[in-house]
């Protein structure tokens, strides 16, 4: 074992120590940086190809069918207000869940056709 395998890295007295400078976390002063809070590891709306992609899935919902639309450039008010919009036209419920709109039932179709009109360039993904 090498000297640097040797380090303390928690004690029952202050608790987790930190690896950098040695000292209890809760007085540590490097720590701040790593508390950090960062956000969520989700692409952001800007991002991607800019194509709306609209899948049926089965997979995780005991063989109920599923439509999911990825890929939508919203921020997740609007997100969900689209969704809103795109679960009357297609008279189904649904939600949305890490950015990614669920409409229950197979409604490809319709929603391809609601997604274009919108404005959005859209394309079926799967099989």
């Amino acid at each position: 074992m090498s000297d640097d395998d040797g380090r303390l890295v928690y004690s029952t007295e202050t608790g987790r120590i930190c690896p950098d400078c040695g000292k209890p976390d809760s007085k540590c002063a490097c720590g701040k940086k790593k508390t950090e809070k960062k956000p969520p590891n989700r692409p952001s709306p800007d991002k991607g190809d800019g194509v709306v992609r609209i899948q049926r899935e089965t997979k995780g919902r005991k063989g109920k069918t599923v439509t999911t639309v990825h890929g939508v450039p919203l921020a997740e008010d609007e997100l969900k207000d689209f969704a809103k919009t795109l679960k009357g036209k297609c008279g189904a419920g649904g939600t949305v869940k890490d950015g990614v709109i669920e409409i229950q039932g197979d409604h490809r179709e319709t929603l391809l056709e609601e997604i274009r009109k919108q404005g959005y360039q859209a394309k079926p993904a799967g099989g």
